[in-house]
């Protein structure tokens, strides 16, 4: 959401939360995460713990966006390109699946199947991008907004915001029926504000100790986990709040992504090839969600890299970390390699299309909210 040549160190935070949101979907599908239903394994904890640590990935992802969007002009060709993207993944892993003979949502639903590729904001075929393409649809009225408002009056606005989706949540021992745990829009909108303030009147602690900041709400986190599980065990009135630390609106998830963002904001990369090519694999990198997250993959991608490195299905921790590099190895090639070729293709068609009149009235629109 920046006009400006991006700055690499938060490229490469957007790269790594790529990488995290990867972990956890494997931790997920490898099932190796404490569950109350079985005891505790050192593979499990150690899973828990890389969790804990990934958890942040999403409102780093949002708060990257708030951060330099509130700066930005909202761009419809921007809105209108994501869509396109989306599209080009639903429909691309569609066609190899039914060339190749497998199973789709169109040819186990039909007609309602087809609605998750064509309609893949208003069905949440990825629930993540249909909560961002609203959000960036909603930043030129958030940015005006925050923008004729007083400091005092925008620390009102997000404290009441935060209290009513974050604080009483995160240490209620009962789930709210309204509580998306951090999986829609107005979580969104909240983390948004949050860097959109910061940028515009600084962070304060967190920009001077933000590895702590981030390795003590992960920590944190990662012990509450634990502590609920043990007492769990024993009464059941835990086993919600058990869920809790691992929530995307969840306080330490908050403050660990914002802990994050500012340890990087240390880092510097000198110009040159290695902070264009970080630039680069930053623009690329949202291919690897669109991939390994399309609604015919997702629940099978996990299952074909175990079988080929652990058909015998071994546990331990050697076949975990054998299984959890090659999965972030895979994705993480599969899903840069497709999208560096997808930017191909529709550069050309950018350019094809850049003498019609409809790219015209495109174009036009981004200039109506640049105020030219």
């Amino acid at each position: 959401m920046a006009d400006k040549k991006r700055m690499a160190n938060y490229e490469l935070l957007r790269v790594l939360a790529m990488v995290m949101v990867v972990v956890m979907h494997f931790l997920t599908w490898s099932d190796h995460l404490p569950v109350m239903e079985e005891p505790l394994s050192g593979v499990r904890v150690f899973g828990a713990l890389l969790e804990a640590f990934c958890v942040v990935a999403v409102n780093v992802y949002v708060f990257i966006s708030g951060y330099f969007g509130v700066n930005s002009s909202f761009k419809p060709a921007r809105a209108i390109s994501l869509l396109c993207q989306v599209w080009f993944y639903t429909l691309l892993v569609l066609a190899v699946f039914t060339l190749a003979g497998l199973p789709t949502a169109l040819s186990s639903y039909g007609a309602y199947g087809l609605i998750r590729y064509l309609f893949p904001i208003e069905t949440e075929h990825y629930w993540f991008i249909t909560a961002y393409f609203m959000l960036y649809l909603l930043t030129p009225i958030l940015n005006q907004g925050i923008r004729h408002m007083s400091r005092k009056q925008l620390q009102i606005a997000i404290g009441c915001l935060l209290l009513l989706f974050c604080g009483i949540k995160s240490v209620s021992p009962l789930v709210f029926v309204f509580d998306k745990y951090g999986y829609d829009l107005p979580w969104f909108i909240c983390v948004y504000l949050v860097a959109a303030y910061f940028r515009l009147y600084g962070a304060g602690f967190f920009e001077k100790k933000g590895w702590l900041v981030y390795a003590g709400s992960c920590l944190a986190g990662f012990g509450l986990h634990l502590l609920m599980w043990f007492l769990g065990q024993r009464w059941d009135c835990f086993h919600y709040y058990f869920t809790v630390p691992f929530h995307y609106n969840f306080i330490f998830c908050l403050t660990g992504a914002i802990g994050l963002f500012y340890g990087f904001s240390h880092i510097r990369i000198p110009e040159g090839r290695l902070a264009d090519g970080i630039r680069r694999s930053g623009s690329l990198s949202l291919g690897i969600y669109l991939l390994h997250e399309q609604v015919d993959l997702r629940s099978k991608w996990y299952d074909w890299i175990s079988a080929l490195v652990n058909p015998m299905e071994k546990t331990g921790f050697g076949f975990f970390a054998i299984e959890l590099i090659l999965s972030v190895v895979i994705l993480f090639t599969a899903g840069m390699l497709i999208d560096w070729l997808r930017s191909g293709l529709f550069s050309i068609v950018v350019r094809k299309l850049g003498k019609t009149k409809l790219y015209g009235k495109a174009k036009a629109l981004d200039q109506v909210f640049c105020g030219k």
